[in-house]
């Protein structure tokens, strides 16, 4: 580590937190170690807090550190900010934990059963706390976390810069066909294979890394991808378009029991990534009482089942994403 303010941290408060400490060491090394940064790190950033302030706080020689005048007379206000901050981040943690009110979730399938076992959790800690559920479509999935009509989305990566995501689970993804086409029936298809097939195009309005990748524009091997006319916005429009054989489009491989369908057909591609299900929400809104619940309720939910024949539902390491 190397002392610089960690993400999200007001600088200068970081920097009135080292100063204290200080004042109790009058020693850069200790002071340091109690820190665990370095002492060029630590020397850097009190030089910084005294340009910053536009005084000399500390008096250095080779044997030993003193406060200036300056630095006693100041030290009881530093302490006071610092005291003031701490005090306001716990009683922003003290609402995430009794949160009542009403929370907006976004999802374009509300069937999934992670939906069922994160309104369990929810109810079970916060019994105050009403959960709206909001269908949203592949459009409404970044705009209205934007625009703030939901806290949250649960929706498939990738999302655009800007929103930030907590994985929720692995699948594979499948392709889906109209009944009809000479592959519907085989057990597995490769990216080669289905490379002369449009794929049902999307709404402009869609977020185009989104798009990208659920097109699979481009190819591994580098082949173009053709689409159709449409502009669809939901899932039912796409394998609308499907099953009349105007287009395949690329799922997970949940949607064979959330979406069966007459006509259609889900066959697994051989060589496709797997997707990964999501908790995504606005970086402008990480910190919100509303949003920080979500994010240790879906931290806390471990080994909930999923619709795939192998899932791998609730990932252990609940690395977010940064979306930006």
């Amino acid at each position: 580590m190397d002392g610089e303010p960690a993400g999200g941290v007001d600088p200068s408060v970081h920097q009135l937190r080292l100063l204290l400490v200080l004042a109790e060491e009058l020693h850069f090394g200790r002071a340091a170690g109690r820190l665990y940064i370095s002492q060029p790190a630590l020397s850097r950033q009190i030089r910084r807090l005294e340009e910053l302030m536009g005084v000399a706080l500390l008096e250095r020689s080779t044997r030993r550190v003193e406060l200036t005048a300056a630095g006693e007379a100041l030290l009881p206000r530093v302490r006071a900010v610092v005291e003031a901050t701490d005090r306001l981040h716990e009683a922003v943690r003290e609402r995430t934990r009794t949160l009542t009110g009403r929370m907006v979730l976004g999802c374009y399938v509300t069937a999934l059963p992670v939906l069922t076992a994160l309104g369990e959790r929810l109810g079970e800690h916060h019994p105050g706390l009403e959960l709206d559920l909001r269908e949203v479509d592949f459009v409404e999935q970044t705009d209205a976390l934007f625009d703030g009509r939901v806290d949250a989305v649960l929706a498939y990566a990738p999302m655009p810069p800007g929103i930030q995501t907590l994985p929720l689970a692995t699948e594979r993804q499948v392709v889906c066909l109209w009944e009809g086409h000479p592959l519907a029936g085989r057990p597995s298809v490769s990216y080669g294979e289905l490379a002369g097939l449009p794929v049902v195009g999307s709404s402009p309005r869609v977020a185009r890394v989104w798009r990208d990748f659920w097109a699979a524009d481009p190819r591994p091997d580098g082949a173009p991808v053709g689409y159709t006319a449409h502009r669809a916005t939901t899932f039912e429009a796409g394998i609308s378009a499907v099953a009349q054989g105007l287009g395949v489009r690329f799922v997970s491989a949940s949607c064979r029991a959330l979406f069966p369908r007459p006509g259609i057909a889900y066959v697994d591609v051989s060589d496709a990534p797997p997707c990964t299900a999501v908790l995504a929400w606005s970086s402008a809104r990480r910190d919100t009482p509303e949003v920080a619940v979500l994010r240790r309720a879906v931290g806390g939910m471990v080994g909930v089942g999923g619709t795939d024949p192998n899932p791998h539902w609730w990932h252990t390491g609940h690395t977010e994403s940064k979306g930006d």
